[in-house]
């Protein structure tokens, strides 16, 4: 059997193959690939020679991996490239009032407003806030027909402290509780370590850009 010895093209840190292209310009792991394959036709036993498709199926196979990790590549790319138009574009917004589909609040000293849609009319509407130690407090908006329903939460008129509370709205018996959106004032955006664009809004805290459901321009005072 012939012993080959094999350059693989491959080289340390401090080599001249940097970024991980070969002299031939092709990348190591195709260059290294191609050169073991030499090898292996070169070195296999010449009265039972394999099968050419396998070595093509072979070929064809690192072709699709590195396909493919390109395309990741480039589509990791592109979302961090977009987040970060994504940033720009609603930097605009920030100091203005937003609404956010939510189910948590967090209280601090000022009145809260929202609204929520029925799908039916009821006699019973309230706004169910619930305090991190399990405490309920409800805020009754009597008959409400179908459609959109706006409220406000006084915690100086509740009595209730600072803190985080859920909020969710009882519709009456039968009726599915809708989703509640919250309005906020928008006070700033950042790109996430994880990926994706953070918004904070007073009142709520972090969200996403996907949690917005209105914009409200700027409170002027009254």
């Amino acid at each position: 059997m012939l012993d080959t010895t094999m350059n693989t093209g491959v080289t340390s840190g401090n080599g001249s193959a940097g970024d991980g292209v070969a002299k031939n310009g092709m990348s190591v792991p195709q260059d290294m690939f191609i050169r073991l394959l030499v090898a292996q036709v070169r070195n296999q036993d010449p009265l039972e020679p394999k099968d050419p498709s396998e070595f093509v199926s072979q070929l064809a196979t690192l072709s699709q991996t590195e396909a493919l990790q390109t395309l990741v590549s480039q589509n990791n790319g592109t979302a961090a490239m977009l987040d970060s138009m994504q940033v720009l574009s609603l930097g605009g917004q920030v100091g203005n009032t937003v609404a956010v589909r939510t189910s948590r609040i967090d209280m601090e000293g000022k009145p809260v407003s929202g609204s929520f849609v029925l799908d039916a009319s009821t006699q019973t509407a309230a706004v169910v806030l619930t305090g991190a130690d399990g405490s309920k407090h409800r805020v009754e908006l009597g008959p409400r027909a179908a459609g959109p329903v706006d409220f406000t939460v006084d915690p100086a008129a509740l009595g209730l402290p600072d803190g985080k509370y859920t909020i969710a709205v009882d519709a009456g018996e039968g009726i599915t509780a809708p989703g509640i959106d919250v309005r906020g004032v928008l006070t700033g955006i950042r790109l996430s370590p994880t990926g994706g664009v953070q918004m904070k809004v007073a009142g709520i805290g972090e969200v996403t850009p996907a949690d917005i459901t209105g914009f409200f321009g700027r409170e002027t005072a009254s």
